[in-house]
């Protein structure tokens, strides 16, 4: 980067810490660290609960996601708005009611200790490792950008958290991310403008959605369904995105700490639905908005020079392997069909404009079969890397979006933009790590610690489990590097694994009164979970093919089916 990407960067960074300290100063009790007092009205809760979902790996990954797998991604939303709609009705208004600092308090009101404690650790797990992935997201940037090992680049960005965290709580992680948003609007629409001024003069915004289109990018409706049924193994289609992409967003905004915490600081049910219901009617948007980003990279990177690989790291690795020659064969034959798509290309275009259909068809087929040669080529190389290379990591899909902005975008915009994708973490990873600590706090120390705490004692004590979880999701990202999906996949599928089962215990709380038995209930979530592993398992074992997002209804109809079993059997 040039100097004054990194002024633009550093202030930009600077900025924002120094209005969240300023905003954060609050009543030094658990009220104010972990919800601002109750305070915030539904615009800020609005911009609090997006911030929290949209971290780093949303600006950095889904681009990428988009350049390899089109806009399908985008249906993996479509549950959110119902699910939005849903918890504003039953789920607030019983968290506002009681006035808990969890979402998990409710459950031993409910049923007892030990269900609350089992889905508190639940929590723990998959939110504890997600958000480890989390701050991978940018340590991949600071390690790209200065050549720094991923362990050093970790511990800094890591460090920076804690300290921003422990410092600020809710009441800073909800200021910030109000400033956040914007700059990260902002700076992304820079991005998409820029990529089409960089294109041919006669190829604008439309002509660059056309090419992508033409190349299967804009894919954004898929049904799933093929000659031989109902394809149980894709990830991302119409029905998995709004039956199982429900139930993973109502476990998510309406049982995740991360999240429930972000409305619980509303100053009344109103603003706790309104911030709720408006993330619902703009969240897909937003992410359609992203994706296309990434489609208009693919587009640019038709007419320009491509890599081969996008991951610079992992390249050199087999550079300095015994595929040292196959490589530069590779890129050789893939720079020679890159120069034969440009010309394609063009030629489509013209034609277009010319209004010559016949032309224009022969360019797309032409361009369609290099496109496959193009990426046959780009197979061989992760192939290497997956399964040659000691230490290889073949998924780049990370690095594609941070590869074109470094390499193209002008001098300023770069350190804007990579400013953005710290932004977004450190708001989501802040808003996670207070989850964390006050589940830490609420769901155990004050219930086993035999010792009375005052309200400044509690205070404190929340800073050191800030700390502790802090330190936790450093180590989580030590171990991420080869985790073999993008970014923005391992997260979902992480909380996949979890979310269905801790919904399904909701499930039974709110709508079936008639189940008291708690231990009931307790052993009902142990066996979904286990049903959900072994799903999970049968599946990468190739016993059985079925997308993630499945997961999510497996879990919750898991509970609420053995629990009601469970209980016809107890009362006979």
């Amino acid at each position: 980067m040039s100097q004054l990407d990194w002024i633009v960067l550093i202030v930009t960074l600077l900025a924002i810490i120094t209005y969240g300290l300023y905003k954060s100063r609050t009543t030094h009790t658990l009220d104010g660290y972990f919800l601002s007092n109750r305070s915030l009205p539904w615009g800020m809760v609005l911009l609090s609960i997006m911030g929290t979902q949209a971290s780093a790996i949303t600006f950095l990954s889904a681009p990428g996601q988009a350049y390899t797998d089109g806009m399908r991604f985008v249906q993996y939303y479509f549950g959110i708005p119902l699910a939005m709609i849903v918890i504003s009705i039953f789920f607030v208004p019983i968290f506002s009611k009681l006035k808990v600092y969890t979402a998990y308090e409710y459950l031993e009101q409910r049923f007892d200790g030990k269900t609350r404690t089992l889905t508190s650790l639940l929590f723990f797990l998959q939110r504890g490792l997600s958000t480890g992935i989390s701050v991978f997201a940018p340590s991949i940037i600071l390690s790209s950008l200065l050549g720094w090992d991923i362990i050093w680049t970790n511990l800094f960005m890591g460090g920076l958290l804690i300290i921003y965290t422990i410092t600020g709580g809710a009441k800073a992680v909800a200021y910030t991310q109000q400033l956040q948003l914007i700059i990260v609007f902002t700076g992304m629409f820079l991005a998409a403008y820029m990529v089409v001024r960089m294109l041919p003069a006669n190829v604008g915004f439309i002509e660059a959605l056309e090419v992508g289109g033409k190349l299967g990018k804009l894919n954004v409706i898929t049904t799933g369904i093929t000659e031989k049924g109902f394809n149980w193994s894709d990830q991302y289609n119409l029905f998995s995105g709004i039956i199982g992409g429900f139930f993973l967003a109502l476990s998510y905004f309406g049982t995740d700490q991360s999240q429930v915490g972000r409305y619980l600081t509303a100053r009344s049910l109103t603003e706790s639905r309104m911030g709720l219901l408006m993330n619902g009617i703009v969240k897909v948007p937003m992410q359609f908005l992203i994706l296309l980003v990434g489609v208009l990279v693919f587009t640019f990177y038709q007419f320009n020079k491509a890599p081969v690989f996008f991951n610079d790291v992992q390249l050199k690795k087999l550079e300095k392997s015994v595929y040292a020659d196959s490589l530069r064969q590779v890129q050789h034959q893939y720079d020679s069909i890159g120069l034969i798509k440009q010309q394609l290309v063009t030629d489509y275009t013209l034609a277009r404009e010319s209004g010559t259909e016949g032309d224009a068809e022969l360019a797309v087929a032409s361009l369609l079969e290099r496109q496959k040669a193009s990426d046959s080529l780009r197979k061989k190389v992760v192939f290497w890397l997956n399964k040659k290379v000691p230490g290889g990591d073949g998924n780049d899909t990370n690095y594609i979006f941070l590869r074109f902005v470094v390499d193209h975008l002008p001098v300023g915009l770069v350190g804007l933009l990579i400013a953005i994708i710290f932004l977004a973490s450190w708001g989501s990873i802040a808003a996670a790590i207070n989850s964390l600590a006050s589940c830490s706090m609420v769901d155990f120390h004050r219930r086993f610690s035999k010792k009375e705490h005052s309200a400044e004692d509690e205070y404190r004590l929340s800073k050191w489990y800030t700390l502790g979880w802090g330190i936790f999701c450093i180590v989580v990202a030590m171990f991420t590097y080869n985790i073999g999906n993008s970014l923005i996949e391992a997260v979902n599928i992480l909380g996949s694994l979890f979310y269905g089962v801790i919904l399904g215990v909701f499930l039974v709380a709110f709508f079936m009164k008639q189940i008291t038995d708690s231990t009931v209930v307790f052993w009902s979530a142990l066996l979904a979970q286990l049903l959900v592993l072994l799903v999970f398992i049968f599946t990468k074992l190739g016993f059985f093919q079925m997308g993630f997002l499945w997961l999510n209804p497996i879990g919750a109809f898991g509970v609420v089916g053995i629990t009601w079993t469970m209980n016809k059997i107890k009362s006979r």
